[in-house]
């Protein structure tokens, strides 16, 4: 139909798109279907989301809104989509108009691994990108880590600094192409450019003299070859490298970073070679070779000395492995028909013990000096810093994200009620930042550990660019109730006028369970919230805790038993002196035959027994973590600890060994505490667990049963408490939370018991147990505290 006729029927509406619907293809791909369907009019990026008017007969305009869901972009997510009809203009064409600045919000992808048909090219002898290291296209590559504000365009990101060449140019204006309008699209002619930095011999300083392009790259493959560390700038920040399988080159990079025994990542050429170092089922095969190309931890496989050299993971049953997701990365493992070089990579967040993952290359050449070889950089600036995420695949097939950062964010969390705009500040540990504003909460990439002033400037950079990517301006702050927290003082300083909503640690956890469950608040849960550090009520260190809660409360109704920790969060690091207070607590004898005790020089024995009889130095903790570290020294397992929870990863490992046996369980003993007519809890006393492991020792019992039959005990006791509070309240929901149900045993073994009595299990998967996902927590409990304060 055409003429006249076709303008009377033609109808012209308005659509908004809300969700990550830029920097995945969304305009191109409305273009595309657009003119396939013969409509006219145009679209375009705004702060809000993508804006649409589209022309043509009803039938055509209806049918395009049903594609527009059905057969959207891979990596883009349709959270909304309104519609208003406007007046007919009878234009002919379908354009993509500049980004419209102004109110609103869209959510911009996470970083995004290479596709397979980038791939292809980049492995393709006749292809122009062929062996290009920073080929994208609409479909994959960098989005967060190099935008610099929104809307999504070229000038809004790192890019803008490499002017597209005319055959980049004539694919980013070709409708039909992949690289239509892909922000990040470049060659070898306009792209960024590879930059090899040698050290100076017997100093570690940079040499003045570089090597580029394709012969820094061979350059760097060599050194890999050759047992060099290498400091490689992958997406989101420096990674230290060196080939996995060489005992010299793990150790060097072991001594140079002043890291004894936390285990190293490892990337693994393809599949396969992953498959030959671990068990790697259909779960975490998908995580694996999925867009997000986090960190997945592996059971390691036996007889794999020669793959993978033993300093790299040494105590851990485990192996974090991940694939390459840049083309960088791919390069650096050799495509066919280079020279054989390493298959494994040990891949670590490029930087000195404490300090944040570096992004900047000035500071990388400054900061990783003395750390690396020599320097695998490019010219591509990395506007924001985001570390590799990790998780690992329970027993049950599902996913559990333990860091939160590449891949993830700034992917939002789902709100089951509204909130006001607010930003929840995390933790001192593991830290992660969280906006949240009506039905959705923004987690910040992950930020680390806050002892060091380096990482307090990554929080405040943090902060200001997750304001300027969610577009929330916070009226309300949350912060941990610790008086010694960095983050919370940071919050004291910067309220503005705004109220700040300090919240109780263990309370926070549960409510990020709550939450990422979609729990209204309506009803309580049980809350079981186990880790090794929160500031508790009575201001001693709590982390053994069963709560009552809701957003907007909680009731204590059973902790683990007190015991003094002797130099409170610095005695962390001695597990052999947390055994020895839990068996000064429980009235037993430091014998000389237990392991703990021999671990002990005599004069840090005599020391440390003073200052437990007179309470000097000494904080009552109520910690399962550091329980967990207890027992860990008392089997004679981890006594001086390299790494946070390095006692308990290690006493998971040995009991896995005999998991499948039919071992038994220690048993906790459960009293009432509390006087009559006030509140009353629940006390698991851990007396009888550590005389029962001392019976076992001095038996010559395996220690991997030792272990074994405590994370049952553990788990034995979780269900009998929960069990009690359901009989007392009738409520069946149990959530389980908190650092120490990154254990993969006992968090399944609680999930089973529990489930097995006929009570609800409420287990973490996107939202991190540990602090890693704390912030969400804070979040809510705040937002309830207002709403309830307000009379809302």
């Amino acid at each position: 139909m055409d003429g006249p006729v076709a303008q009377a029927v033609a109808r012209r509406v308005r659509l908004t798109v809300r969700g990550v619907v830029q920097g995945v293809g969304f305009r191109p791909f409305v273009h595309r279907l657009a003119t396939e369907l013969a409509l006219s009019g145009f679209v375009g990026n705004a702060a809000g989301g993508v804006f649409i008017e589209a022309e043509g007969p009803p039938g055509a305009l209806a049918e395009f809104r049903r594609r527009l869901r059905a057969e959207r972009p891979p990596l883009s997510q349709v959270t909304g989509l309104t519609a208003e009809e406007v007046p007919a203009r009878g234009t002919g064409g379908f354009a993509i108009r500049p980004s419209e600045q102004g109110e609103g919000r869209t959510q911009l992808p996470p970083d995004t691994a290479t596709c397979q048909e980038c791939l292809r090219e980049l492995a393709d002898p006749a292809d122009r990108r062929y062996r290009h290291p920073f080929i994208t296209c609409t479909h994959c590559g960098p989005r967060l880590t190099i935008v610099t504000r929104l809307p999504y365009d070229r000038d809004a990101t790192t890019m803008a600094a490499f002017p597209l060449c005319p055959a980049c140019a004539a694919e980013y204006r070709d409708p039909a192409d992949r690289r239509f309008h892909a922000q990040p699209v470049a060659c070898p002619d306009c792209g960024p450019r590879l930059t090899l930095v040698r050290a100076v011999d017997g100093t570690g300083a940079p040499d003045p003299e570089r090597v580029t392009g394709g012969r820094a790259l061979e350059a760097a493959r060599r050194l890999l070859a050759g047992g060099a560390v290498l400091a490689v700038k992958g997406l989101g920040g420096y990674h230290l490298a060196c080939d996995a399988a060489d005992p010299r080159a793990v150790a060097a990079l072991r001594a140079r970073k002043h890291r004894a025994a936390r285990p190293f990542a490892v990337m693994c050429a393809d599949l396969a070679t992953a498959e030959g170092l671990a068990e790697v089922g259909p779960a975490e095969r998908a995580a694996l070779t999925g867009p997000h190309r986090p960190i997945v931890l592996l059971r390691r496989r036996s007889g794999t000395e020669r793959a993978l050299a033993p300093g790299v993971c040494p105590g851990s049953p485990d192996i974090g492995v991940l694939l390459p997701y840049t083309p960088l990365h791919q390069l650096l493992f050799g495509l066919p028909g280079d020279p054989p070089g390493p298959r494994t990579l040990v891949m670590t967040s490029g930087n000195r013990s404490g300090e944040p993952i570096v992004t900047d290359d000035a500071e990388a050449l400054d900061r990783l000096a003395g750390l690396a070889d020599a320097w695998l950089t490019h010219d591509r600036a990395i506007e924001g810093p985001c570390d590799d995420s990790v998780v690992r695949v329970t027993a049950d097939g599902h996913e559990l994200v333990l860091r939160r950062s590449r891949g993830y964010a700034p992917r939002p969390v789902a709100l089951p009620l509204p909130v006001r705009p607010a930003l929840a500040v995390g933790g001192d540990l593991k830290n992660t930042l969280c906006l949240g504003e009506e039905h959705s909460a923004w987690f910040s990439p992950h930020i680390g550990d806050m002892g060091e002033l380096a990482a307090v400037r990554a929080f405040e950079h943090g902060e200001r660019r997750l304001r300027t990517l969610t577009g929330v301006a916070p009226t309300l702050l949350a912060a941990d109730r610790h008086p010694g927290y960095h983050t919370t003082r940071w919050a004291r300083e910067h309220t503005a006028g705004r109220p700040l909503r300090l919240v109780q640690h263990h309370h926070a956890h549960i409510a990020s369970a709550m939450a990422e469950h979609g729990l209204t608040g309506t009803a309580p849960v049980i809350g079981v919230a186990f880790d090794g550090t929160g500031y508790g009520d009575d201001t001693a260190i709590w982390g053994g805790e069963v709560l009552l809660a809701d957003y907007a409360g909680y009731r204590r109704l059973a902790h683990l038993a007190y015991a003094p920790l002797p130099g409170g969060d610095a005695g962390v690091a001695n597990p052999c002196r947390v055994a020895l207070a839990r068996l000064h607590a429980a009235g037993l004898p430091w014998d000389a035959d237990l392991p703990c005790v021999a671990a002990c020089q005599d004069t840090e024995r005599q020391v440390l027994g003073r200052q437990l009889e007179r309470g000097l130095g000494c904080v009552p903790t109520s910690s399962m973590g550091r329980l967990f570290d207890a027992i860990s020294s008392l089997a004679g397992v981890c006594h001086r600890a390299d790494y946070e929870a390095q006692a308990a990863v290690e006493l998971e490992a040995a009991a896995r060994t005999a998991w499948s046996e039919r071992t038994g369980a220690y048993r906790f003993t459960l009293r009432t505490a509390g006087r009559p007519g006030a509140a009353r809890a629940t006390v698991l006393e851990t007396a009888p667990v550590l005389r029962a492991v001392i019976a076992d020792l001095r038996g010559a019992v395996p220690t991997a049963v030792i272990a074994a039959r405590f994370h049952r005990a553990v788990a034995a006791a979780v269900t009998e408490v929960c069990v009690r509070v359901h009989r007392e309240t009738g409520v069946r929901a149990v959530a389980l939370t908190g650092g120490v149900f990154a254990n993969a045993l006992l968090d399944q073994e609680c999930a089973d018991l529990l489930a097995a009595a006929g009570l609800e299990v409420l287990r973490h998967r996107e939202v991190p147990p540990g602090d890693g996902g704390l912030a969400l927590g804070q979040l809510m409990v705040a937002a309830r505290a207002e709403t309830a304060g307000s009379g809302r």
